[in-house]
């Protein structure tokens, strides 16, 4: 009777650790993103309009570089800025052709710079880079990569974020989340967060 209990420990530690968090539990509200800011990156496109100047008034793609090109401005550095920001130095160079322009920026597709986009890898059913929204929650990210795989070990999914300058990596449970519908297990998503869903041991 005693050597069937041993294995039955055994397939029951494995059984655990296939399928509950390997890291502790990402809080459910993020620290407060008062102070965060839409940043430009590269494939953005901005609309710039310039008051009464319509032929220097357009929209235009920021490349890969980070830089943008526009009528009577070459080359300018638009990544990690903010749109507000980038009207400020766009006013600056029209000032020497234009009298007291006065510029807004908005953007349209955006992407954001690298550092902010949502990256996930693993086994999500279209693993990819998102841009970051306003109150994202890990839900909003498993929509937009189609959920699981037939393969993913979710409950052992985890996100690595960078806290304080340090990076911290949290537990989340997807299955529970898409599968069991339990709202618990939503969480927000921050800037810059990569989210690692792993491959079932079974």
């Amino acid at each position: 009777m005693k050597r069937y209990v041993l294995p039955a420990l055994l397939a029951g530690l494995l059984s655990a650790c296939a399928n509950g968090p390997v890291y502790p539990p990402a809080p459910a509200k993020a620290a407060e993103s008062a102070e965060w800011l839409y940043l430009l990156g590269p494939g953005d496109t901005v609309s710039v309009f310039v008051w009464g100047n319509p032929e220097v008034t357009g929209s235009f793609p920021i490349r890969p570089d980070g830089k943008v090109t526009m009528n009577l401005v070459e080359d300018m550095p638009a990544s990690g800025k903010t749109p507000s920001q980038l009207a400020r130095d766009i006013e600056k160079v029209l000032g020497r052709y234009i009298q007291d322009p006065v510029v807004t920026v908005t953007v349209s597709g955006g992407v954001g710079p690298y550092d902010q986009q949502i990256r996930v890898v693993g086994q999500a059913a279209k693993p990819q880079a998102l841009n970051y929204r306003e109150r994202m929650s890990l839900v909003d990210v498993m929509i937009s990569v189609g959920g699981l795989t037939d393969f993913a070990a979710g409950n052992r999914a985890s996100i690595l974020r960078v806290v304080d300058g340090k990076p911290q990596q949290y537990g989340v449970r997807l299955e529970d989340l898409i599968k069991g519908g339990d709202v618990s297990a939503n969480v927000d998503m921050r800037p810059g967060d990569v989210l690692i869903i792993p491959e079932s041991w079974f």
